[in-house]
């Protein structure tokens, strides 16, 4: 980044002006101290954040450790849940960087500041369009999983960070309005008017496009479920491939719910609607968006009851472990004994038995499906 240089400024440039001197011209006044307002919002923001970060933690460490959800659909929604974790990051670093904060902000470090939450915003939204495809792809083959491999799904996630990545620094690879003052925003005093316009546009676009595929979808399963014969193991394969749907569908519409407002005001902000008065819908956009980030694992806890038990047990776990740690350690030494007269361990048996059990479920589930 070039934004913060010394020397005299180039004819039409301001790269030696403060982020203040910006925010003055725009007409986004900066405090120059702590109101009682500033800090309500300040600590409710961080409260959420924390929540934030610690739920999507859950999630993500549940389908680690779940095999049930080691499948191409889980690793796009814990890929999602990865987003929602940037964003909470992303406003935490954001509430340590306002207020009267600002004013002692670098150029570099505001544009830091705004690319976070560009990424984050970016890579849901490329997210939900990657996860839209992927069930459009396998309930028109009346599948409940994508036959995608892992290195698939691992490349696709990787283009979803890069395309997050570009989009949110394209603002300091030069679409600003550093050198064209008059086309500065008013939200965001140092982006340009017309990236506003072209990122609001793209997201809408993109909604667009996932509400259209998703409608598409849900017309198909409603038509094929009508002609499903009424055998058990097809209808309990339909109504887990509908719940499925029903899950990512709510994480969708909880999404355009809760940032559409923010893109709509950006929208006017950069089409310079000054009649809009849009500084004084900014902030509720900004928490309403910031409440997304929570809303997704709540969803999975309501709607898929796997993921609610694991949840249920990663976080019971150290109760366990401290109540257990005794005969846990005993069993341990007990398991390296050999048996009288044996050849085998307790540990080998333990194994046998587990691969038994696990083999009889995989038969029941193939049956199943």
């Amino acid at each position: 980044m070039l934004m913060d240089r010394t020397g005299e400024d180039v004819s039409g440039c301001y790269y030696n002006r403060s982020v203040k001197f910006f925010y003055e011209e725009s007409g986004k006044n900066i405090s120059d101290h702590w109101r009682r307002r500033d800090y309500v919002i300040v600590s409710l923001g961080m409260l959420v954040c924390f929540i934030v970060i610690l739920s999507n933690l859950l999630v993500m460490l549940a389908i680690f450790v779940n095999r049930r959800f080691h499948f191409p659909i889980y690793y796009l929604l814990g890929n999602l849940a990865a987003a929602d974790l940037l964003s909470g990051i992303s406003y935490l670093h954001l509430m340590f960087h306002t207020g009267p904060w600002t004013s002692k902000l670098s150029k570099n470090q505001w544009f830091v500041r705004q690319g976070l939450i560009d990424t984050s915003l970016t890579a849901s939204v490329v997210n939900l369009l990657a996860i839209a495809v992927e069930r459009h792809q396998t309930i028109f083959t009346m599948q409940l999983h994508s036959k995608m491999t892992n290195r698939r799904v691992v490349m696709l996630i990787i283009g979803i960070w890069l395309v997050a990545i570009l989009m949110g620094l394209v603002p300091t690879m030069g679409w600003h309005c550093v050198c064209d003052l008059e086309n500065c925003s008013t939200m965001a005093p140092m982006y340009s008017r017309s990236y506003l316009v072209f990122w609001g546009l793209l997201n809408l676009l993109t909604f667009t496009v996932m509400l259209a595929v998703y409608m598409r979808i849900f017309l198909y399963v409603r038509h094929k479920s009508q002609r499903m014969s009424q055998h058990t193991s097809q209808v309990r394969h339909k109504e887990t491939v509908v719940n499925l749907m029903k899950t990512v569908s709510m994480i969708l519409g909880c999404f355009v719910i809760c940032w559409t407002p923010g893109l709509v005001v950006l929208l006017l902000d950069g089409l310079g609607c000054d009649s809009c008065k849009v500084l004084r819908y900014e902030k509720y956009c900004l928490v309403l968006a910031e409440c997304n980030s929570f809303v997704n694992p709540i969803i999975y806890s309501f709607r898929d009851k796997d993921m609610w038990r694991t949840f249920k047990s990663i976080l019971c776990f150290p109760c366990r472990r401290d109540r257990g740690g005794e005969s846990a350690a005993r069993f341990t030494s007990m398991e390296q004994e050999p048996l009288k007269g044996q050849g085998t361990t307790l540990t080998e048996l333990k194994n046998g038995a587990s691969k038994s059990v696990l083999g009889s479920k995989d038969a029941l589930d193939s049956s199943e499906n």
